[in-house]
């Protein structure tokens, strides 16, 4: 059963239609060769008039047929990669709804029990609280889900208010940090100020997402006791360089150029499994070409950390 099935795999019938189309025209081209051979020797035989017998077009025929068989190739290739692209793109929005469903039912799930708890026993005000913040901690969970696919629809669309404002880059940074260091508790942030002022053109709120995608998944793919990070600043000829320096997990040279594919998760690996929608890389990288720059990723394998880095035009 497998034997037929691979027969009937896109990539078999695409190399057959290739192999197929190109040894018709060698046989074609071999045989009017062949033919042009003998029809020579005859007319040096008899002593024929040769433009009578070898017309000189033909090559010219023979020349547009290979430039149109070039072009059914080319074709050929071109719906063969969309195709292959379109299933992969499918494959991955099948996971993302697999994951991203998980991730909604589970803080769904616990509030459910929670308010089943409150219904059914008299509790006492300690106890009240506690399980009134575990229903908050979900109830923020779910806002964070919303939120991204919100944000990430907005960006996409181009409907996100486009307000940007000249700032000093690392008061930014140094100032978000302080509006959300109650979320980075129990790691090392360490924000490497440049001796002088870096101004740049921003959108304050998408540069708050950019940073809170990179920050959380520095600290979500970190099995340290002490998730650290490090943000330094760089100028490199006429750009501007902002990296964010890990001691986390580590990424797979074969898997740098996917994580910022909309719906990527890494998956599981030797010590976690991965969390998340599969979003939070592709809206930073989103973000980045907004501020007219992009984000790259460096790492030098498992449990060696992970560099990102934003790189701006001066």
């Amino acid at each position: 059963m497998n034997r037929t099935k691979w027969f009937f795999h896109p990539i078999f019938i695409f190399i057959l239609s290739i192999v197929a189309l190109g040894t018709s025209l060698f046989l074609y081209i071999y045989w009017y060769v062949g033919v042009s051979s003998g029809l020579k020797s005859v007319v040096y035989k008899f002593n024929l008039d040769s433009s009578q017998v070898l017309e000189p077009q033909t090559w010219i025929v023979i020349m547009v047929l290979s430039i149109l068989v070039g072009i059914i190739l080319l074709g050929i290739f071109t719906i063969f990669v969309y195709n292959q692209k379109t299933f992969q793109l499918y494959r991955l929005q099948h996971n993302f709804i697999n994951s991203f469903t998980h991730e909604l039912k589970t803080p769904v799930t616990s509030l459910k029990l929670f308010l089943q708890t409150f219904s059914k026993h008299e509790l006492s005000r300690n106890d009240q609280l506690k399980y009134i913040r575990y229903m908050l901690t979900d109830v923020s969970r779910l806002s964070d889900h919303i939120n991204r696919i919100l944000n990430l629809a907005r960006i996409e669309s181009k409907s996100y208010k486009k307000e940007f404002v000249v700032s000093d880059l690392a008061e930014a940074f140094e100032q978000f940090y302080k509006n959300n260091d109650h979320l980075f508790k129990g790691c090392q942030i360490t924000i490497h100020h440049p001796p002088e002022p870096l101004l740049y053109s921003i959108n304050p709120p998408l540069l708050e997402m950019l940073l809170m995608n990179l920050l959380t998944n520095a600290i979500k793919y970190n099995v340290s006791k002490v998730p650290r990070i490090d943000i330094t600043f760089e100028r490199q000829n006429r750009k501007l360089l902002i990296s964010f320096k890990d001691n986390g997990i580590g990424l797979e040279k074969g898997k740098i150029k996917k994580i910022f594919k909309k719906f990527y998760q890494v998956g599981r690996t030797d010590v976690m499994l991965a969390k998340g929608s599969g979003l939070g890389l592709h809206v930073v990288q989103n973000i980045a070409r907004i501020h007219k720059g992009k984000v790259v990723a460096k790492s030098k394998g498992k449990g060696e950390g992970s560099v990102f880095t934003l790189i701006l035009p001066v």
